[in-house]
């Protein structure tokens, strides 16, 4: 059996991997030349936002059955659905991976790099430490409420389409097609690229 990542020193946040991914990984393991594609959007507007991404991109990686494979520059973005400077602006950023997890082990994982940043979903469009969303797999379309594929708001949101965009200039988003072409439909107002700060693609 895979074993769980061990806490490193210079990551003290990051969670041990849940046994049932664990598992999950074991039963793939006669997939693993065949690995899924998948895109997952970071966003972090409390505490050490770059520190944060960063942290998430980290713990994407040490997780049995995920490879990082690309990682988009740095949006500063401004809060969605909320009154005008009342949260801090977000940071955001797009990575690339290939799995051999199946969505819903891979949303788990998700859930739980969240709440290794102690997370709280207790306020709809809420500050949060971190968000880690898991906006396509593979070319899967699923209408599972507990984890919709694609994305449902993917297609409308600059601060996904933009860094995903510039990671994968050839993407395109199941079921609505090439993401330049969705970015062009969209605004930009209030996603501004930060040219100076970088993350890291994992060792």
């Amino acid at each position: 059996m895979s074993a769980p990542f061990a806490k490193g020193p210079s990551d003290p946040t990051v969670q041990p991997v849940p046994a049932s991914v664990i598992e999950q990984v074991d039963a793939a393991d006669t997939t693993l030349s065949n690995p899924k594609r998948a895109v997952i959007a970071l966003g972090a507007n409390l505490g050490n936002r770059l520190e944060t991404l960063q942290g998430a991109i980290d713990a994407l990686e040490d997780t049995p059955g995920v490879r990082v494979k690309g990682v988009s520059p740095v949006y500063e973005t401004e809060p969605w659905g909320v009154a005008p400077d009342s949260q801090p602006s977000y940071f955001n950023a797009v990575v690339i991976v290939k799995t051999t997890l199946p969505p819903d082990s891979l949303l788990e994982r998700a859930h739980a790099v969240e709440e290794a940043f102690h997370r709280v979903r207790d306020e709809r469009w809420g500050p949060r430490t971190l968000d880690v969303d898991i906006v396509a797999y593979a070319e899967v379309v699923s209408d599972d409420p507990r984890l919709t594929l694609p994305h449902p708001r993917a297609h409308e949101r600059a601060f996904v389409l933009a860094p995903w965009l510039d990671v994968d200039p050839e993407a395109a988003l199941p079921g609505q097609g090439p993401v330049a072409d969705l970015l062009d439909a969209v605004t930009r107002d209030g996603v501004a690229p930060r040219a100076d700060l970088e993350l890291r693609l994992p060792e």
